[in-house]
């Protein structure tokens, strides 16, 4: 069951993240959003997030899954799903919507941990569904991506990593910010 954002949150930003995992740790903050900045060397492919705002939301927590819409700017269209498999592993898949709320042809993609996460940093390689998307779209490039998150005592840390490509962005779990809108598509939801 998602947590009530109305509810007094059980931990203060200077609690450390829980031990045992990613989801424990974002659900800490959950109903609080969030600002970050570009924290990787700026390149030219990045264009779409410079100079935009750029908000982390933990929307929803439930005991297996954590939902994180992440707004750029205006454009509301991003949400990661984080939910933990029968095994204990992790998945993380990146739900991409239009502004109708429809599916982007680029959504569902993202990966599973190796092993079960000892920790609230965690390492998703691509899986097969994302390298089959990413050859049809005619992007074979990143096929070879590893999303990285990590939550921080006082940070959340969003990482896209390949060969030759570095974007990551930090946001300060210590300054609550204003809940940006509803992400596209998920306006039923509420």
């Amino acid at each position: 069951m998602a947590r009530d954002p109305a509810d007094p949150l059980d931990a203060s930003p200077d609690t450390a993240p829980a031990a045992d995992g990613l989801i424990e740790a974002l659900s800490q903050y959950c109903g609080q959003s969030f600002e970050g900045e570009i924290t990787s060397p700026p390149v030219e492919m990045d264009g779409d997030f410079a100079g935009q705002r750029l908000v982390m939301h933990v929307r929803e927590c439930f005991e297996d899954e954590v939902r994180v819409p992440f707004h750029v700017g205006d454009n509301h269209s991003r949400t990661w799903l984080i939910t933990r498999l029968d095994d204990g592993r992790l998945r993380l898949k990146h739900d991409h919507r239009h502004e109708d709320g429809s599916e982007d042809t680029l959504t569902q993609y993202g990966g599973e941990s190796v092993f079960p996460p000892v920790s609230a940093r965690v390492e998703f390689p691509a899986d097969q569904f994302s390298k089959d998307l990413f050859e049809r779209e005619g992007i074979p490039v990143s096929m070879d991506n590893t999303w990285i998150m990590e939550v921080t005592d006082t940070t959340f840390v969003y990482t896209l990593t390949r060969p030759n490509r570095l974007f990551e962005v930090t946001f300060d779990l210590t300054n609550p910010v204003d809940t940006p809108p509803t992400p596209w598509g998920w306006e039923g939801e509420e």
